[in-house]
């Protein structure tokens, strides 16, 4: 049994004993309030909505981007564009004037969702537009999980760098491209039941699914955020031949190296 469960049990038969016949099972094990929310309904609302926009000119950039990350909810309340045939809920900013370039964005995704082997995540679409509101550059922007002690150390990040002089706008939305892709989770996308005994299946795969809707921090990049994205998780570690192998292998070849160095000089 694993260790987790072996401590949890005896609480969970207090908690049951205290109750009388009804088991009380552990909030973080209980199963979603609302598991009719799921993202095929996510993306059926989606599909429903009426764009209010067709092209970049036609979206508002009243709000400048922010000095550091913000929060924005993205829900089936917000406003969806069409963009070059994506359909997709969206922010837009105007870029701040008289920063020197280049200055990095950085973004941070939440998951939606209780439990990981449901939840997803809105991955971000970012273009930079002129003063014509034409298109400089377009990127599917890269999510790297991390986990840091507070909830805003905590999530999917990117980031990316504006360097053009020529960018007045951003736009953030979410390609098709990317609402049809997954983000790399190194933790393990385990489920549980509210049945007493607490049971756990550990089957899955270790990758979050992308969504129409969510939480996205979106601002100039900070020391926090700098940090988080120095650190985040972007994928699956190459296989290699294990830490003792590796170790064995560099010291190998600092030894050859040293002994190569004393009979070039004659020692």
């Amino acid at each position: 049994m694993p260790p987790i469960l072996t401590r949890l049990l005896p609480l969970a038969v207090a908690l049951t004993v205290l109750g009388g016949c009804k088991t009380i099972v552990p909030p973080n094990f209980r199963p979603p309030d609302n598991p009719s929310i799921t993202v095929d309904i996510a993306r059926k609302a989606l599909d429903d909505a009426n764009p209010c926009c067709g092209s970049f000119a036609d979206l508002s950039y009243q709000d400048m981007l922010p000095w550091q990350p913000q929060r924005f909810a993205l829900t089936k309340e917000t406003p969806v564009a069409s963009l070059n045939g994506d359909r997709s809920y969206f922010l837009a900013f105007r870029l701040p004037q008289g920063a020197a370039l280049p200055y990095t964005v950085a973004m941070k995704s939440e998951l939606n969702g209780r439990w990981l082997s449901s939840s997803y995540l809105f991955a971000p679409t970012v273009v930079l537009l002129d003063d014509a509101f034409q298109p400089l550059h377009a990127e599917d922007i890269q999510l790297c999980e991390y986990i840091g002690w507070t909830s805003e150390t905590t999530g999917a990040f990117g980031k990316f760098k504006v360097e053009d002089d020529r960018a007045r706008y951003l736009v953030v939305y979410s390609s098709a491209k990317q609402q049809k892709s997954q983000t790399y989770w190194e933790q393990s996308p385990t489920t549980f039941s509210a049945e007493a005994p607490i049971k756990m299946n550990s089957a899955g795969s270790f990758k979050i699914q992308h969504g129409p809707d969510g939480v996205v921090y979106v601002g100039i990049e900070n020391s926090t955020y700098k940090s988080a994205l120095k650190n985040a998780v972007c994928g699956q570690a190459a296989p290699g031949n294990g830490v003792i192998n590796t170790l064995k292998d560099v010291v190998s070849t600092d030894l050859l190296g040293n002994d190569a160095q004393k009979k070039a000089k004659g020692t």
